[in-house]
Parts: C-alpha cells; sequence; structure tokens
C-alpha cells in the first residue's frame, strides 16, 4: 500500500508552488476523504531547508479520488 504524508490545509498552501529539489516542486493533493496529502518521494527527497518538516509528516495509506468518466 502507498503511503503519504499528510498535510494540514495551512501546511498545503504553504507548499503550493515551492520546490522540494532543483526543478521539482511540491504538489499537495486530495485523496478521497479530502485529506491533503504529498508523496513520500517529495518529502524523503527534499533539500530545501525552508521546508524540512515535510520530512516529519505522519504516513497515512494513499486512497485515491476516482477518476472522472472519459468525456465522449
Amino acid at each position: 500500500m502507498i503511503q503519504v504524508g499528510l498535510l494540514t490545509e495551512v501546511q498545503k498552501n504553504e507548499l503550493v508552488g515551492q520546490w522540494y529539489a532543483p526543478d521539482s516542486y511540491f504538489n499537495p493533493i486530495q485523496d478521497i476523504n479530502d485529506n491533503w496529502v504529498i508523496s513520500q518521494e517529495e518529502m524523503e527527497q527534499c533539500v530545501n531547508p525552508s521546508f524540512d518538516w515535510v520530512k516529519q509528516l505522519p504516513l497515512i495509506p494513499y486512497e485515491p479520488k476516482p477518476s472522472p468518466p472519459p468525456i465522449e
């Protein structure tokens, strides 16, 4: 099962548009339960000292939202 880092809405707002590594930006998304989350890759590979706190985020199982039906 894929684990992701759980964010508060305030934390999500802090990360939007910010880099965690050169040419790599945080991409918070919502899961099926409307939790804001980031990937473990973003957490582990963060070299931006302003956001070292992401390495300490609690991990939760990732439950994706269902894909929307295709447009016909």
